[in-house]
């Protein structure tokens, strides 16, 4: 089930329509290959738990990715980590991310930006909390309200989805 709004949708389609616009021309070769996929449909198709391999940035510089359980929610992927991953450290002092979403040789979502944490135990969290418990309805006996959250502020979102995988899980 979806959760965003229209407004949800009208700022990922801008910013899919963006990215594109201002994709280098390898990138935009490759994608350019697909029919651009609406931001409605992209929303559909990214519905349930996604694995994202998720790049961080060490203190030295030194780039990581490793997997994470992401969700695309309210347009923007949301992710957790375990409060004494390297990871979460990571995030806390250089938020900068890319995230990619990839199917063997078909679809592939790419996303830059940054990670914005989310307090799970706050009000406005109610929502994703409820989100996360139907995600994964043992969220209570694995999960604390405390484990750090984030979701990724896009700043460029590439997709390539070939027709003949839509709807491919």
């Amino acid at each position: 089930m979806a959760h965003e709004t229209a407004a949800d949708l009208l700022e990922l389609q801008e910013l899919l329509d963006q990215s594109m616009s201002h994709a280098g021309k390898h990138l935009a070769a490759i994608f350019g290959e697909t029919p651009p996929v609406p931001a409605g449909e992209l929303v559909e198709l990214l519905s349930g738990m996604q694995v994202l391999d998720l790049a961080t940035v060490t203190a030295s510089g030194e780039p990581r990715v490793a997997p994470v359980d992401g969700h695309l929610y309210r347009a923007r992927w949301l992710f957790g980590t375990a409060p004494n991953a390297a990871r979460a450290r990571h995030l806390a002092a250089r938020p900068a991310v890319s995230a990619a979403h990839t199917r063997g040789e078909g679809p592939c979502v790419i996303t830059h930006g940054y990670a914005e944490p989310v307090d799970l135990r706050t009000r406005e969290a109610a929502p994703i909390v409820e989100f996360l418990r139907v995600a994964y309805p043992t969220f209570d006996e694995w999960m604390s309200l405390d484990n750090p959250y984030w979701t990724i502020r896009p700043t460029r979102m590439y997709v390539r989805w070939p027709r003949d995988q839509a709807g491919a899980a």
